[in-house]
């Protein structure tokens, strides 16, 4: 089918209810893939979303699952082969904030952000690489065995006062993945990160708001607008095809600039 890169593989996507992880998981399943919508809280939300999906002519269903919790991601991934028979793409999306000033934050607001944030996505990275393995390549769906997206942040490079526990975790989100580009390349499985910079979702809407703010925000994005999720959408369809089958182990940022630091802009 036209335009449908996508056809006949079976993604999950974390977090994929709101925000980002909507505007990926519309993307991908535009583009033609089964769909698992993973959530946690408010399922009228995925279940919107999974008949958003159908309307394309794509398959969907929405699996409730904490990524934290080693036997509910088992469980996701099992349904998931139930349903579809095996998984092809993975988009490690599901992420939180809990802000403080750090001599401030609680040991459980550190653990919390890298509970969801890192180890969620090492323990749904797993299952996804156990399934590749065991299936290998089907030519005819993909020229790579499987495809990881993990959802990173232009703070896996900018340090972010107040959010320690945050950039921490973006930043080991870094390594994991470079580290399992490293380790499963031969394998033909792909690994790579999308660093978003200000994107209007939920999780930030203090930072876009009111005109103040939105003016405030745009001193720090050359580009001068702010991105929306249809924008890590598009790029996630062109990494989880094989248009990008050369394209492992890397960061790419898509911020309007944000990371060429547009405070310098007019002088160090």
């Amino acid at each position: 089918m036209a335009g449908k890169k996508l056809s006949n593989q079976t993604a999950i996507v974390t977090g994929a209810n709101s925000g980002i992880g909507e505007g990926v998981a519309i993307s991908l399943g535009e583009a033609g893939a089964n769909m698992v919508i993973n959530y946690v809280a408010n399922p009228d939300a995925a279940n919107a979303v999974v008949e958003k999906i159908k309307s394309f002519g794509s398959n969907a269903i929405a699996v409730q699952a904490d990524v934290s919790k080693e036997d509910q991601v088992i469980s996701m991934f099992q349904q998931t082969v139930q349903q579809f028979g095996t998984v092809d793409i993975l988009v490690n999306n599901a992420g939180l904030q809990r802000d403080a000033k750090f001599h401030e934050m609680t040991l459980a607001q550190w653990q919390l952000v890298i509970d969801i944030n890192l180890t969620g996505q090492f323990l749904c990275a797993r299952e996804a690489i156990r399934e590749f393995l065991r299936r290998g390549i089907v030519p005819e769906r993909s020229v790579a065995c499987g495809k990881i997206i993990c959802m990173s942040s232009v703070h896996e490079l900018i340090p972010w006062s107040g959010h320690a526990n945050y950039a921490t975790s973006k930043g080991g989100i870094k390594m994991l993945m470079q580290s399992m580009a490293q380790e499963y390349g031969r394998e033909k499985i792909r690994v790579n990160s999308i660093c978003p910079g200000a994107i209007k979702t939920p999780i930030n809407k203090t930072a876009w708001e009111t005109p103040e703010a939105y003016n405030s925000l745009m001193t720090l994005i050359p580009y001068d607008r702010i991105g929306v999720p249809e924008d890590i959408g598009k790029l996630a369809v062109f990494l989880a095809s094989d248009d990008s089958d050369y394209i492992t182990g890397a960061s790419i940022f898509i911020d309007g600039g944000m990371t060429v630091f547009e405070g310098f802009a007019t002088g160090g």
